[in-house]
């Protein structure tokens, strides 16, 4: 790790409104996501351009989102997450405004780039209620923030269809606008600052190497259907950011102050729980491409449906609102159970929802039906995400690890545009020059959800066992607390006591572990009795450095065998030195 707190620990919110202003800044990006979808096949025209133009004012947002999210994360660990979430809610403003005073094609992508940065506020707003929050209402809470994804896509597609049939298209950005400017007035006036930091420096290098490579990927991946998926472009693409992540991967394991600490990200409960939030994303986005376009089908195609735009979105609003309605549900059963048991059972419904969604796709009401199943069982999976993430991170990597999990999500809900995009155009019939999708092309939609989902049943599995929530570090009050319990979990690596040269117990004196290299691995704050715990990335030689206000400090050379019983290290101020 190279990462460490602060002196002071976080102070916790006294205010009941902040867990609901979080929420709802988490909401109004989310909206940003899903603003255009009812006027999409109008873009062309009302931007005065190609279809393939049209389709940058959607990829734009998607591409600057994945961006942002791990960057404006760790920028939150280092220089406050109250601060950079407003900045994200305050350039998603600038966005909006853009937008809404233009008609034009290149404003409006500048726009909607501006307007995805702002999907870094869910990673910062998880890591807030985290540093501030009392450790019985910080399970729902957090649900309630990871949810705001689904639950802001959700809503918004109701009310953006129903703006987009009685006003003015520009009138979406207008009211965006509004919505970020009031969620940036409601952050000021009741949300704190963290008084958590990670020190360091902002690793420039490697938030570049990371942007490279991730538009590398996310670009071929939504504009493939248009240029080809076995075009030069493409391959070319898909190649260049393999060498470009692998490369980056490199430097950040060997980076001081990484962006993205890659040992953090490698244990099996980080790493786990990423690829099984991929699967949730590619699940989650399925039901929102399908069942609008069923339910807007004529009915004169013999399977449509027959709805209004805006009939269609209040059938699928129901998605969003069980999700945010499942987040006490989740606290509850997190508590008695565990964050991995809810993730599984979340797909569990999941896969429910997908199974009997084949053969409920006769009637509008059905249609609501698949809308509340597949909303409790994403509210389960979401909420259990940043829970796990938490639990297996320091308190002041929090921003950087949620921001990297949002991303992975997004990467899935990217690749579950571009796969169901593609099984639909491929199945669709072509009548009079138009391509209407086929009920035989929802199915093979339904039936690939399905099949993720069941992927990421599998890797969650692989979780490692983890006490519920209710005995777990995310209800430590502090950030020793949550240390000590990571590393009394961990075993691996030295704890012990630092002490005065009376023998008297030293608290909140600094530890910190140097490795071999004369790299930081690790660092922590001693608890009021004076005890410290560390884990070890690796066997090997270390020293453990030790200072406190009115003592000299202390360097004392320790090794680790890499067994999994802990090496007992008591440190003694000043000068004293003691062998492990």
């Amino acid at each position: 790790m190279t990462q460490t707190t602060n002196e002071q620990p976080t102070g916790r919110a006294t205010s009941g409104a902040v867990v609901p202003v979080l929420a709802f800044a988490g909401i109004v990006v989310a909206v940003m996501q899903t603003l255009l979808v009812p006027v999409i096949k109008d873009l062309p025209q009302l931007l005065s351009t190609a279809p393939s133009n049209a389709t940058w004012v959607l990829t734009s947002t998607l591409l600057s989102g994945a961006v942002a999210t791990p960057i404006m994360g760790r920028l939150g660990d280092l220089y406050g997450k109250r601060r950079m979430l407003i900045a994200s809610l305050s350039v998603m403003v600038v966005g909006a405004l853009i937008s809404a005073f233009t008609s034009t094609l290149l404003p409006m992508i500048v726009g909607r780039t501006l307007q995805g940065f702002a999907m870094g506020a869910i990673p910062l707003g998880i890591g807030l209620m985290r540093d501030m929050l009392p450790r019985e209402k910080l399970g729902s809470a957090m649900a309630l923030m990871s949810s705001s994804i689904g639950v802001g896509g959700g809503l918004a597609l109701p009310a953006a269809a129903l703006v987009a049939q009685h006003s003015n298209w520009h009138a979406l950005f207008y009211g965006a606008a509004a919505l970020g400017i009031l969620a940036i007035g409601l952050t000021l006036l009741v949300v704190p600052e963290s008084k958590l930091r990670a020190q360091g420096t902002f690793d420039v290098l490697g938030a570049l190497g990371l942007s490279v490579g991730l538009v590398l990927f996310l670009l071929p991946i939504t504009k493939g259907s248009d240029w080809g998926w076995t075009s030069a472009g493409t391959l070319g693409m898909f190649a260049g950011s393999a060498i470009v992540l692998l490369l980056w991967g490199v430097y950040e394991l060997r980076a001081k102050a990484p962006l993205v600490d890659l040992r953090t990200t490698a244990r099996p409960a980080v790493l786990f729980t990423n690829l099984a939030s991929i699967m949730v994303g590619v699940s989650f986005y399925v039901v929102s491409l399908v069942l609008p376009q069923l339910l807007q089908l004529p009915k004169e195609t013999g399977y449509g449906l027959g709805q209004s735009m805006v009939v269609a979105g209040l059938l699928v609003a129901p998605l969003g609102l069980t999700m945010m309605f499942t987040a006490p549900v989740y606290a509850r059963l997190s508590a008695k159970y565990g964050p991995k048991t809810t993730l599984i059972l979340g797909m569990l419904i999941i896969a429910i929802g997908y199974g009997a969604g084949l053969g409920l796709m006769s009637a509008a009401w059905q249609s609501l039906v698949i809308a509340v199943v597949l909303g409790a069982g994403i509210g389960l999976a979401y909420s259990s995400l940043p829970a796990l993430i938490i639990g297996a991170v320091p308190a002041s990597e929090t921003g950087a690890a949620n921001g990297l999990n949002t991303l992975m999500r997004s990467i899935g809900t990217s690749v579950s545009s571009a796969v169901i995009g593609m099984v639909l155009a491929n199945t669709a019939n072509n009548v009079g020059g138009v391509a209407i999708p086929t009920m035989h092309g929802f199915r093979v939609s339904f039936l690939i959800a399905t099949a993720a989902v069941a992927v990421g049943l599998l890797l969650a599995l692989f979780l490692p066992k983890q006490r519920p929530a209710a005995h777990t570090q995310l209800r430590a009050s502090s950030e020793e607390d949550a240390n000590l319990e990571r590393a009394e979990e961990a075993l691996r690596g030295f704890r012990g006591r630092v002490l005065d040269a009376a023998g008297t117990p030293v608290a909140r004196a600094k530890v910190t572990l140097i490795d071999r290299r004369g790299r930081q691995a690790g660092a922590t704050l001693s608890a009021d009795d004076g005890s410290y715990a560390l884990a070890v990335p690796t066997q090997g030689a270390y020293v453990l450095a030790a200072r406190a206000d009115g003592h000299a400090p202390l360097a004392s050379s320790a090794t680790h065998t890499g067994d999994d019983s802990p090496v007992d290290l008591d440190l003694s101020l000043p000068g004293e030195t003691v062998t492990a």
